[in-house]
């Protein structure tokens, strides 16, 4: 194991703190010539065309790009949610095109996290509930040790007998959040995760991924189309027309907004 220290950042930046313990350049997931197409002959959509890109262990990676540029396809596809038309999808070592109905669904269940724009949490169930649910349905149980510090991390201690509707969006979705890492998954991915929310509540639960990534050595890919939330990433990585066009190191609102509008730009013009 070695350690990976993040990129210098000015003071206030999410991403300024103390060096994680990680695997420098390990992939949690990986995607090599990735394609997929919906559809035959005239109607036919490629949404994703020959992607390659590694998603690295204990990185906060942000996915970006127009509308219809294959961002949550390429999430789906990689989280085993979605079929690839061609080329290889891995979670770590695992091909997922390799593996039948059950054994994807026991990998999606053991090794991957889900956080979802909807929070998708039961309202008959407590947070604590709520968040041991996937581990109950499985016959599992959790690591206390690791729970109580999932718990701690997202600023939950306080919230474990409410029921969603007795929290706020934002409490219900670090509920989803620790959901998501409390059977100790390889990689956690978020569709549009701060979607719902109102800025002080998106900017607590992206406070509480990154410190899942810093504190916590988790693995987290998320879509996004929020500048601001991709500033609270290690990495950007830019979508066009089923395509990656761009990848950006440290990014900032800033740095991220400009790339956005170039394109958008090229988009129009093309």
């Amino acid at each position: 194991m070695t350690t990976s220290t993040r990129p210098q950042n000015p003071a206030g930046d999410p991403r300024s703190a103390a060096p994680v313990q990680g695997y420098a350049g390990v992939a949690a997931a990986r995607a090599t010539e990735l394609s997929k197409v919906y559809g035959q002959g005239e109607t036919q959509v490629v949404a994703l065309d020959r992607i390659t890109v590694d998603f690295r262990q204990a990185e906060f990676t942000a996915i970006m790009g127009p509308s219809g540029s294959g961002k949550s396809t390429l999430m789906h596809c990689m989280a085993g949610l979605d079929s690839i038309s061609q080329g290889s999808a891995r979670i770590g070592d695992t091909e997922l095109t390799s593996l039948k109905d059950k054994k994807l669904t026991q990998l999606r269940r053991d090794r991957i996290g889900f956080i979802f724009q909807a929070f998708n949490l039961l309202p008959t169930l407590n947070a604590l509930e709520n968040i041991t649910l996937p581990m109950d349905i499985a016959g599992t149980k959790p690591d206390r040790a690791w729970l109580d510090r999932v718990i701690q991390t997202v600023g939950l201690a306080d919230r474990l007998k409410h029921r969603p509707n007795q929290l706020s969006g934002g409490q219900q979705q670090r509920v989803a959040v620790a959901r998501a890492l409390a059977a100790k998954p390889e990689i956690i991915f978020g569709d549009e995760p701060t979607g719902n929310l109102d800025s002080r509540s998106g900017a607590e639960v992206l406070g509480f991924l990154r410190n899942s990534v810093r504190e916590l050595g988790q693995t987290v890919v998320m879509v996004t189309h929020d500048p601001v939330a991709a500033a609270y990433a290690d990495r950007v990585v830019f979508l066009a027309d089923g395509r990656i066009v761009d990848d950006l190191m440290g990014p900032t609102a800033d740095s991220v907004l400009e790339r956005m509008k170039s394109l958008d730009a090229r988009v129009r013009t093309s």
